[in-house]
């Protein structure tokens, strides 16, 4: 990048060490997402790279949070300055940078959550654990009528994940079954812990 630009100072800004400010140097600042300094002045140009890494994470709001980054990090240029983002057009996030539309990109997110019945349309509980104690957590939970079960599925060190989908009304009730059931095995000791998320950001 130095070479790129000769006569240029290159700054970086992350996990190794975070810059507040830059002064208004005609330098090159390169920063992980959320490191950005803020440029007295502005930037002169905005380049996003490496989209790919925000976008392909197994996250539910993987979209809404490169989306998030890129405003962030846009912002930061100054009204005349160009901000170019290396990923494809019609990708929904880009397309929402280049509206300048956040709401855009939330309208769109809820309503295929709701087709695919994902949070926030629904409540999701999610239990990983080894096999025995997620089927016996399930065993002393009294769930709702409606909930539906998804799963299991393999999870790392030789556990499971399974899924209890319920509508958003019953969501409450579900908390309170699980709560109460993770109470009953706490109080006869079972062995083997069964971790509870509701509405976790991974589903899969």
């Amino acid at each position: 990048m130095g070479r790129a630009f000769p006569g240029a100072t290159v700054r970086t800004s992350g996990r190794d060490g975070m810059l507040a400010t830059v002064p208004a140097h005609p330098d090159v600042v390169i920063a992980t997402p959320g490191a950005e300094p803020v440029a007295d002045g502005g930037y002169g140009a905005v380049l996003l790279l490496d989209t790919w890494a925000l976008l392909t994470r197994a996250d539910l709001r993987a979209s809404e949070e490169t989306l998030r980054r890129w405003l962030t990090a846009a912002t930061l240029a100054r009204p005349t300055a160009r901000v170019v983002v290396v990923a494809d057009g019609g990708l929904v996030p880009v397309q929402a940078l280049l509206r300048w539309d956040p709401a855009w990109l939330a309208a769109r997110e809820l309503a295929e959550r709701r087709e695919l019945k994902f949070p926030p349309a629904v409540r999701v509980a999610s239990l990983t654990g080894v096999p025995d104690a997620v089927a016996d957590l399930l065993g002393e939970a009294h769930l709702p009528e409606t909930a539906d079960l998804l799963g299991p599925v393999p999870a790392p060190d030789g556990q499971e994940r399974v899924l209890i989908r319920v509508p958003r009304a019953a969501g409450r009730t579900l908390a309170a079954a699980l709560h109460a059931a993770v109470g009953v095995r706490s109080a006869r000791k079972a062995g083997d812990p069964v971790r509870v998320q509701v509405d976790p950001l991974e589903l899969l």
